[in-house]
């Protein structure tokens, strides 16, 4: 990734640390259940969190793991993660290709909804560079949306991604970015040749929200934040009508939403 690559991204995920905290979920519970066994360790020493944002996925880890590691270049997103914090959690500037993390010291490494922003091809090998024998890389992420349960917003949620993607791309926002397509993260796994086995398995996971999380949810992607900046309103992107279709399908209720995660697990 060249330094306008890098710079481009930095800026997308910059200044709404708090917003993206607040409305994206977390792991699903059963995670740990899946990979601890795979790396032979309940708990591990040491989870490293690669493109770790806010910290959500590194706070999960925290509860099942002796200590963690979470790496992020973005300076807002890691402060944001820092006011939380936590006993055995340490976070630190770096990179997923360039962690300035020591040989073999981790039993589990992740990306949690950040591969795609990563080159993979340094990230595996630097992965495995301070896995240990037999340590676990395992990049998640959710299919996004999550299934509301109501129809009507989940509709409403589709056709404002599909009008705020032709926005970017008309303003030109996506030629100064370089992403890998997450379908494609098993393979690129497999072609690396830094890992003795490849797999993905398929894990679910319920939390909740109303009107106001869905609508942030929306607003916690890159996208949205990008167009935003540019002076584009709300309106412009449909977000009011988002708002007022949720808050009529949900009331003040927060019913129960369903996500699906795909893991894309590898063995060092």
């Amino acid at each position: 990734m060249d330094d306008l690559n890098f710079s481009a991204t930095l800026e997308r995920f910059t200044g709404f640390g708090s917003d993206y905290d607040k409305a994206r979920p977390s792991p699903p519970l059963a995670l740990a259940d899946l990979l601890c066994p795979i790396a032979r360790c309940t708990p591990p020493n040491l989870v490293v969190d690669l493109g770790c944002g806010t910290g959500l996925s590194t706070r999960y880890w925290a509860s099942h793991a002796r200590s963690v590691v979470g790496i992020d270049p973005t300076d807002s997103m890691r402060k944001q993660a820092e006011t939380i914090g936590g006993a055995n959690i340490s976070y630190r500037k770096g990179y997923s290709h360039s962690t300035g993390l020591p040989d073999q010291c981790a039993d589990i490494v992740t990306c949690a909804q950040s591969l795609h922003w990563m080159e993979p091809f340094s990230t595996f090998t630097e992965s495995t560079r301070v896995l240990r024998e037999g340590g676990v890389f395992a990049a998640y992420d959710y299919d996004w949306p999550p299934s509301t349960s109501f129809w009507e917003v989940d509709l409403v949620y589709a056709q404002c991604t599909a009008l705020a993607r032709n926005l970017e791309r008309e303003h030109g926002i996506t030629e100064r970015l370089q992403q890998w397509d997450k379908p494609g993260h098993l393979a690129r796994m497999q072609e690396s040749g830094c890992f003795r086995y490849v797999r993905e398995s398929l894990l679910h996971h319920r939390d909740q929200g109303g009107a106001d999380r869905i609508v942030g949810v929306f607003l916690s992607q890159g996208y949205v934040r990008s167009l935003l900046k540019l002076g584009l309103s709300e309106k412009d992107l449909q977000i009011d009508r988002l708002r007022e279709t949720a808050t009529k399908a949900f009331g003040s209720s927060t019913p129960q939403w369903f996500w699906s995660v795909r893991v894309r697990i590898g063995v060092k």
